[in-house]
């Protein structure tokens, strides 16, 4: 992790043409809404976490800056709804800045749930209430649209007379019509809905496709002089899910949905820790991340989901190097003193603003330098024929080379001598 004492920031050693033509910062705060704990669960790979340790992705939740998170869906059964109040009074009783929320879809009988739910935990939860909108859904599932409006109003009516808050989310929203999702929008702000959720279900959406759907609904909010925010819930099918949410922050949407690690069904939804990560970097929010790494890594075992190698910030190979180049100038930054220049001259991502380090290690790649740098770090003395006989080693192997390998070569040296040259 850096230390404070040796960060001295550089800005003016980056040309940032990601400024570019641009959008400028959005004039409201964004908010991320977690929904690991209901649509990552429906990723077909993944292990359930026990309500304990769900309670503890809760409490990392709000480290990271979370603002809201999804419990899950009441009405899937008594088992639903007991967790649900569980986790709805952990909330409360922890005084957790999370603002809880439940799936239902638009029926009296899947409210009902949120509403015990809410009773019993004395904790408020807003009901995420959804049918699907587009000319798809009502061909499947044999819906026309008097149906969709009658049941979307009933729904939010009785939420409403409940005393709950309500967001509206029109499945498939990235292939609906206008003109339907506009009468049913309509609908939903006259009847009290306090959000309306733009849904790319199946991951149709590209960036243009987003940027459009979410002016579109702010411009139809200010016609009808409406404060309803707008949300964005985007899936990865074509792998746009997280450059879409971030567009979908730039044209207006308040609040985006996503998950940790990405997981959800089919190829799963918006990475959390990656939408966080790019927020940060690009100046749109300005939480402590530096407990981001702990709730990755704390997700990934608890639904046993595996991180690949070369997975951004998390993966195992974010922020190593074996490279003789690239170690070299991280490592005359460091001899500077300068953590700053070292984390960012081959990096894009300063590892220390999110709790990691660089890594330097060696393989085929590297160099004398390199060498040099891995015994100095773990305090050991060198000598010519060492520092030969490593860098020998590590050019001669296949891929870098263990910790093991490299000590092994070290004892057999006895980790003796004056310098290297």
């Amino acid at each position: 992790m850096r230390d404070p004492a040796r960060t001295v920031s550089h800005p003016e050693f980056i040309h940032d043409w990601n400024g570019r033509g641009a959008a400028s910062s959005p004039a409201f705060p964004v908010e991320i809404n977690d929904e690991t704990l209901r649509d990552g669960m429906q990723a077909t790979a993944v292990t359930s976490p026990t309500v304990e340790e769900k309670r503890g992705l809760l409490e990392l939740m709000q480290h990271i800056g979370v603002s809201a998170v999804s419990l899950g869906m009441p009405a899937a059964g008594p088992w639903a709804l007991e967790e649900v109040v569980t986790l709805a009074r952990h909330i409360r009783e922890e005084a957790l800045r999370l603002e809880p929320n439940c799936a239902a879809r638009t029926l009296h009988s899947d409210i009902v749930p949120i509403v015990e739910a809410v009773q019993r935990a004395g904790q408020p939860i807003v009901v995420h209430t959804f049918i699907g909108a587009s000319p798809l859904r009502q061909c499947a599932e044999a819906w026309d649209l008097d149906f969709i409006l009658r049941s979307s109003t009933a729904a939010i009516d009785f939420a409403v007379r409940q005393g709950l808050e309500v967001a509206f989310i029109t499945e498939d929203t990235t292939r609906s019509t206008p003109e339907t999702l506009e009468l049913l929008f309509r609908a939903a702000v006259e009847h009290g809905a306090s959000r309306l959720v733009l849904c790319d279900t199946v991951g149709h959406a590209t960036p243009a496709g987003t940027r459009a759907l979410v002016r579109w609904t702010r411009d139809l909010m200010a016609r009808l002089g409406s404060p309803v925010k707008v949300e964005w819930h985007g899936h990865n099918d074509r792998g746009l899910a997280l450059i879409n949410a971030l567009v979908a922050v730039e044209a207006g949407a308040t609040r985006v949905h996503g998950c940790g690690l990405g997981i959800g069904e089919r190829t799963g939804n918006a990475p959390v820790e990656l939408l966080l990560l790019n927020l940060k970097l690009l100046g749109w929010i300005d939480q402590d991340l530096t407990r981001l790494v702990d709730y990755v890594l704390t997700l990934a075992q608890v639904c046993r989901v595996p991180i690949p190698r070369n997975y951004p910030l998390v993966g195992e190979d974010a922020f190593r190097t074996a490279t003789g180049v690239h170690s070299a100038a991280i490592i005359k930054a460091l001899e500077r003193g300068d953590d700053w220049l070292a984390d960012h001259i081959y990096s894009s991502v300063p590892a220390g603003e999110f709790g990691r380090r660089q890594q330097l290690e060696l393989g085929p790649m590297s160099g004398m330098s390199g060498v040099r740098y891995w015994l100095m770090v773990r305090g050991l003395q060198e000598n010519e024929q060492l520092c030969a006989e490593i860098l020998q080693r590590a050019k001669s192997a296949a891929s870098t080379l263990t910790e093991e390998e490299v000590w092994s070569i070290v004892q057999a040296h006895g980790g003796q001598g004056r310098s290297c040259v």
